[in-house]
């Protein structure tokens, strides 16, 4: 029979708030899970949503967590090369007097998923889909997405975003108390080794080292940099 705690069970949607709670009949907070499911492509999450939308939890509140390369639609940032990231938080800073105007349009996003859950018109989506609706409303996919998390049921995503720390610290990613999926999960050490692991160049070793070298010279807090010369020092 249907499940008695997410929004799918009854014919409606239920209260909910940031901590992902509702109230029970004596006023205490009842804590309802996520569902964290970790991929370890966009694309198998793409397989996955289509499956879903074809279940009886269609209509469950989800989000799909994806880099800017996925869901950028600024016509300067998604064109540029590997500096998206770089680029997104200039804007977002306002360090050449310019602001993104899709991210002040995060709003119509999360607007029209909730419009559509309250006329029982929900459906899984994929990343193709808010990122189609995020240029026809001027919205910003990547930061909507994020957003929808904090309503959502179901969180799909990469390995990495669940197992790499510092990306679950930059998306808000609380773990702790969650129901965590793993597709195909014999591809989990690979991806926990990317995680720890990091590839630099020679001629980027080199440069350091020349940088490091400059700071020691100059006193700039020398005992730390001394440091990270000897490192690089050895490395090369």
């Amino acid at each position: 029979g249907p499940c008695t705690e997410c929004s799918c069970s009854s014919g409606k949607e239920t209260d909910k708030d940031t901590g992902n709670t509702k109230k029970k009949e004596n006023g205490d907070r009842l804590f309802i899970p996520k569902i964290f499911f970790g991929t370890r492509t966009h694309k198998q999450i793409s397989q996955i949503t289509r499956e879903l939308k074809r279940t009886m939890y269609s209509s469950v509140p989800m989000t799909i967590l994806s880099s800017r390369d996925h869901t950028c639609i600024h016509p300067v940032v998604s064109s540029s090369g590997s500096n998206r990231n770089e680029m997104c938080v200039e804007l977002l800073d306002g360090k050449h007097g310019k602001s993104c105007l899709y991210y002040h349009g995060v709003h119509k996003l999360t607007e029209h998923h909730a419009q559509q859950a309250a006329h029982r018109m929900y459906q899984a989506w994929d990343i193709e889909d808010l990122v189609s609706l995020g240029k026809k409303l001027r919205a910003c996919a990547y930061f909507a997405a994020r957003e929808l998390m904090v309503g959502a049921d179901i969180v799909f995503c990469p390995y990495n975003y669940l197992l790499d720390p510092q990306i679950r610290e930059s998306m808000e990613i609380n773990l702790k108390g969650q129901v965590v999926i793993l597709d195909e999960a014999h591809n989990i050490e690979d991806c926990a080794r990317e995680s720890v692991s990091y590839s630099v160049t020679e001629n980027q070793l080199r440069a350091a080292r020349e940088e490091l070298d400059f700071m020691v010279n100059n006193n700039i807090r020398q005992k730390d940099h001394e440091a990270l010369l000897a490192v690089c020092c050895s490395l090369t």
